[in-house]
């Protein structure tokens, strides 16, 4: 058990370690390349040459960032089949088809249009030129949307049916998968925020050039249009959130009291703004979750629910299957050792269909599925010895979860701050180092917030690979730990050196171009 502990350990590292390099740069290539396309929508229609020598400048960044965003995500693919190929089997049908999907149309999409975008400057018509960019950053859309997709599956499994016959399970609802309210909330909620760390991106570049007091007049176009898109982006990424906390309620009660370090819950439940969790608090005795928590009256429950009376379930009524009416009645249902025991069952039917099977007794075949299906809902939990196993990591969720809000709070208030400077008092952003030098400080901030909504999203479904179905105990390969940790070590290596090449070279381009007029 420890040998697996470790393995299960080390191979979700790694994926995390791949998966967390990967999204710093996929964001910035979806607001990046929106920001482009707008920036060249009105040089075509202006003809302005400055604004051509803008949409260039930050075209040429968006190309770096790229090209390192695509060596990232290939490896994070070839992950499922060395690290997780009993995952692989098991959804391999479901879970490829968004993926192939994503190589074929989208990327290879994305990758056509961006060639004339970079070298089709003179050799194809403004308009061609222009409809190209707008391609590019439309692929990069579709791209993130079958990658969504794929993700929302795991979250929330649907369109699908588990094949006796061959041990895994397989499509029967392609547009179950793509329409499904995680996959629809998680697209728009992931590359809106896009939006919003690249119009932080571009300000925060924007305010260096003003310290600097180069290409000024170029700074203060960039950071108007970037103020707009953030500000768009950082809007609907609120929305957004809204309607994934209330799927999540739906559909992964579980995450949703861990985001909320919520043990027990209430009607009319109250949400915590800010807090400290008590370390101290073990499941089923009697400590205050909190050391220090401000928290607002009925929050939770219109959150998840629109509803101020709503009882919201806390990870101990969640195991205990507990709910409560808004009259304060207690309504039992299926408790967490009541899944775990199904569960078995379930793996038990299953074991018996394969040996009826192999023996051809088709009539015990046929007992055999019908039990299966019985408690096929709870196949997942049958790989649980105890029902603490079924909890995700409650202060990791619930700090990344409030560390994501309180910037989102802090990006809305910036971005409207900034873009009533930027048209009330121009001058108060050329000549004021303090707010320059916030721009600049908020560039870190913004990927924080960005990789901590990711952090909710995944260690909050723990120790789900696939909600309900499938742990992650039991998608690993059979490869040995070194192999994994020999690995993680080899990527944290090569990908950190990639982002300090980015960050370099992003860093020189921008200090030589700065030199340059191109006001």
């Amino acid at each position: 058990m420890n040998d697996l502990t470790s393995l299960v350990d080390w191979s979700r590292a790694q994926f995390a370690l791949t998966a967390m390099y990967h999204w710093l740069f996929v964001p910035l290539t979806l607001g990046l390349s929106v920001i482009v396309a707008i920036m060249e929508s009105i040089y075509f229609k202006t003809r302005d040459p400055r604004w051509l020598a803008t949409t260039k400048f930050w075209m040429t960044i968006f190309g770096i960032n790229f090209a390192m965003g695509v060596a990232t995500g290939i490896i994070l693919e070839f992950e499922f089949g060395t690290n997780w190929s009993n995952y692989s089997w098991f959804v391999g049908d479901i879970f490829g088809a968004p993926l192939a999907i994503e190589g074929l149309l989208a990327f290879f999409m994305e990758a056509t249009f961006i060639a004339v975008m970079f070298f089709g400057w003179k050799k194809v018509s403004p308009r061609f030129h222009l409809a190209s960019t707008w391609l590019t950053a439309v692929g990069a859309s579709l791209s993130a949307l079958w990658i969504l997709v794929a993700n929302s599956w795991m979250q929330y499994p649907v369109g699908m049916e588990f094949n006796p016959h061959e041990m895994r399970n397989v499509m029967d609802d392609f547009w179950a998968l793509v329409l499904s309210p995680v996959a629809i909330n998680k697209f728009f909620h992931s590359v809106l925020s896009g939006w919003t760390l690249a119009g932080v991106f571009v300000i925060g570049v924007s305010a260096w050039l003003l310290l600097k007091k180069r290409n000024v007049a170029m700074a203060v176009r960039s950071i108007k249009v970037a103020g707009w898109i953030g500000l768009a982006g950082i809007v609907a990424t609120l929305g957004t959130g809204d309607g994934s906390a209330k799927v999540v309620s739906e559909v992964q009660p579980m995450k949703l009291a861990a985001m909320e370090g919520l043990y027990k819950g209430s009607c009319g439940q109250s949400i915590v703004a800010a807090g400290i969790l008590n370390p101290d608090k073990q499941i089923g005795d009697d400590q205050d979750p909190y050391l220090i928590d401000i928290s607002i009256p009925y929050g939770l429950s219109v959150l998840a629910e629109g509803d101020p009376d709503a009882f919201i379930p806390g990870v101990e009524d969640l195991l205990n299957g507990i709910s409560l009416t808004p009259q304060g009645d207690t309504i039992r249902g299926i408790s967490y050792a009541e899944r775990i025991e199904r569960g078995k069952a379930a793996h038990e039917a299953l074991r018996r269909f394969d040996i009826a099977k192999a023996a051809g007794d088709e009539s015990a075949m046929l007992l055999a599925h019908a039990d299966l299906k019985k408690d096929f809902d709870y196949f997942g939990y049958g790989y649980f010895d105890s029902v603490e196993e079924a909890v995700p990591d409650i202060p990791m969720t619930f700090y990344a979860f409030h560390i994501m809000v309180i910037l989102g709070g802090y990006f809305l208030l910036f971005y409207i701050v900034v873009l009533l400077l930027a048209y009330k008092k121009r001058g108060f952003l050329e000549g004021n180092k303090w707010w320059q030098l916030l721009a600049m400080i908020s560039i870190p901030l913004v990927w924080i917030c960005s990789e901590a909504g990711w952090v909710v999203a995944e260690v909050g479904r723990q120790p789900w690979v696939i909600e309900g179905l499938m742990p992650a105990r039991a998608a690993i390969s059979s490869i040995p730990t070194s192999s994994v940790i020999t690995t993680f070590t080899l990527f944290a290596i090569i990908f950190t050196g990639l982002l300090v090449a980015e960050i370099n070279i992003m860093l020189k381009y921008i200090s030589r171009k700065s030199k340059e007029n191109i006001d």
